[in-house]
């Protein structure tokens, strides 16, 4: 079962990067073309209907929302704790290159919020992902929320998600879309953090976005 139901995870990743390449490469295209026209470099995903507002709560059990980070660069990802294999690994990741920004450029890494938004609100609750955020770094902060906030938080930031085909109604696997994004302090979209890259990549393109 878990084999089967891993073989449909990948499908759906494979699917999606489909029909979200051809997406991507365009606002690249669009940002790249911005930075020609003119003195400074335009970000990849200016412009790009991605984002809005949300009230979720963390995993100390407070509630927040996307105004507690006003003023702050967010750097968001969505998963679930009980990701085998590629949510940890990504998370890792990411917060190896927040830590490496910790130590090149404390001021820049000051300037920026890691969240983990769980797209399982059924199984992550606040004491489940109090635990799991802590295990990458002190700061990440963990969200979840009812299935229907969750619902509504994952279309405004362009993530698709459900149970993989085959899963227990307990014991399941999630499918969902895999990408990490980066949103200003007025919390527009600046631009996707290579999360499966090295603690290096996503440092340099952390300092690269973050003034």
């Amino acid at each position: 079962m878990a084999g089967a139901a891993m073989n449909d995870n990948f499908s759906f990743r494979t699917a999606l990067a489909g029909c979200l390449s051809p997406i991507l490469i365009l606002l690249a295209a669009c940002g790249q073309q911005g930075g020609q026209a003119g003195s400074a470099e335009e970000a990849p995903l200016a412009g790009a209907a991605i984002g809005g507002s949300f009230s979720l709560i963390n995993q100390n059990g407070e509630w927040v929302t996307d105004q507690t980070f006003a003023g702050k660069y967010r750097l968001m990802y969505f998963g679930y704790t009980f990701c085998p294999d590629v949510c940890p690994v990504d998370l890792q990741r990411l917060m190896a290159g927040y830590r490496l920004l910790e130590k090149q450029a404390p001021e820049v890494a000051a300037k920026l919020q890691p969240i983990f938004i769980t797209i399982d609100p059924e199984r992550d609750t606040p004491d489940v992902m109090k635990s799991y955020v802590a295990a990458f770094h002190p700061k990440l902060m963990g969200l979840t929320g009812t299935p229907a906030e969750i619902a509504d938080v994952a279309k405004r930031y362009a993530i698709v998600y459900g149970k993989a085909e085959g899963s227990g109604t307990t014991d399941y696997l999630m499918d969902h879309s895999n990408q990490t994004y980066l949103f200003g302090p007025d919390g527009k979209p600046i631009a996707l953090i290579p999360q499966d890259g090295t603690a290096e990549a996503i440092e340099g393109e952390l300092q690269r976005w973050i003034k």
